[in-house]
């Protein structure tokens, strides 16, 4: 048995090994094998520390998750005006282009949520997590005069992950019919109309 030290530093190299795994095959076809090769270990190696790919995936899932609600957390927690924070928080949540690392492994690994409830688990969490984010500036902004909420604050925060959720991933298309910039542009629109506050001005 190796030593807990050792043990928490191999599981480490291997989510990692698992990370670049899935951005560079993609989840459908990922293979345990794949992952063993990016890891430079043998098949039964990577079994020893986690005993099936669904269990090593799902902490690359939730590693995944925490990282990316925790850059958006912190991006608007650093921003004392509400407008500003609600307009950062929209321009967090959308992935930069194809080539955003983490947005593509979230959008990636999610596709497992449809059948495997453990990866829905942290899709919901996920979800969670941001509706939570926008609603509390809502109803902070709400309760300060400086939003006009045309629904309750839960509302519109579901409605603006959901439309993230749609414009990013035709932003990881291989082929975009719009840039980052427009997607942000359309959420800022929604937002600004869900607000009566004018946020494509700031």
């Amino acid at each position: 048995m190796a030593r807990p030290s050792r043990a928490r530093e191999k599981r480490a190299e291997l989510v990692s090994a698992a990370r670049r795994a899935v951005l560079e095959r993609g989840i459908l076809d990922l293979r345990l094998r794949d992952v063993a090769e990016v890891a430079g270990m043998s098949a039964g190696s990577v079994l020893y520390y986690f005993p099936s790919m669904a269990g090593l995936l799902q902490e690359v899932q939730r590693e995944a998750v925490d990282r990316f609600c925790a850059a958006r957390e912190a991006a608007a927690a650093r921003e004392p005006d509400l407008r500003r924070r609600l307009v950062i928080t929209i321009g967090s949540g959308l992935p930069a282009g194809p080539g955003d690392e983490l947005c593509v492994l979230l959008y990636e690994l999610g596709a497992h949520a449809r059948r495997d409830p453990a990866y829905a688990a942290q899709h919901i969490r996920l979800y969670e997590r941001q509706v939570a984010l926008y609603a509390a500036i809502l109803e902070a902004g709400s309760a300060t005069g400086v939003f006009t909420l045309t629904r309750d604050a839960m509302t519109i925060a579901r409605n603006l992950v959901a439309l993230e959720d749609g414009l990013g991933l035709h932003l990881l298309d291989a082929v975009q019919p719009f840039d980052t910039e427009t997607a942000r542009d359309l959420l800022l629109s929604y937002a600004t109309d869900a607000t009566h506050c004018p946020l494509t001005s700031l």
